[in-house]
């Protein structure tokens, strides 16, 4: 999937990618990050996993408008993010981390962290869904709170990262994750998402 990027072209409740991934967990700690871009004015999914055990079961989720928010989930425990002033619109890159001392969202390059949450966990067989949010375990999507837009370079590790980590993802350095890594990506694509060529807008160029 280098140099690709997943389309979500309109509000719907069938359309969405599931990613494949061998390594099933438990997980005690985990990351995700990945790049994105939407005109979407509501709230939207931009990545959800759930087990068994239940369905927010790391789920990363945006709030527009005056509540300008990313609230990251994990074993149905939240934190909320507040924002300052990000452009959605164009392409943004995001990375939310989590351990049992420290819960990190980075929105291209900028930290927001909160303590850590004692007893949280991923257990079970995760599905993990893109464009769509979860309400019951690989299912009970929403229109209303499906994704619109783009999206590429997903990558999932199952140990939280350090911001050194984080400003290497930043910094494009090709960083891939072991749970979800986007240059060998297993997926399923589902309804009228598309994949489409990613063309880099801050592209790095040899001094």
């Amino acid at each position: 999937m280098k140099d690709k990027l997943f389309a979500f072209p309109k509000e719907s409740s069938t359309s969405y990618v599931e990613l494949l991934s061998d390594l099933l967990g438990p997980f005690g700690e985990a990351a995700v990050c990945l790049r994105f871009r939407s005109n979407l004015t509501r709230g939207y999914s931009l990545f959800s996993l759930s087990t068994r055990d239940g369905h927010n079961t790391f789920l990363l989720y945006y709030y527009p408008g005056t509540r300008n928010q990313i609230q990251l989930w994990v074993d149905h425990t939240y934190q909320d993010y507040k924002l300052h002033g990000n452009d959605f619109t164009q392409w943004t890159s995001i990375c939310a981390s989590w351990s049992s001392s420290i819960w990190a969202v980075w929105i291209d390059g900028t930290p927001y962290k909160e303590d850590g949450v004692p007893n949280v966990k991923i257990s079970g067989v995760p599905v993990i869904i893109i464009g769509q949010k979860q309400t019951s375990h690989g299912g009970g999507f929403k229109a209303s709170e499906s994704f619109v837009g783009e999206i590429t370079d997903i990558n999932m590790w199952d140990k939280a990262l350090t911001d050194e980590n984080m400003m290497d993802y930043f910094a494009a350095n090709e960083m891939s994750g072991n749970v979800i890594n986007w240059n060998a990506l297993n997926y399923n694509l589902i309804g009228e998402v598309k994949k489409r060529p990613y063309v880099d807008p801050y592209p790095c160029v040899p001094l």
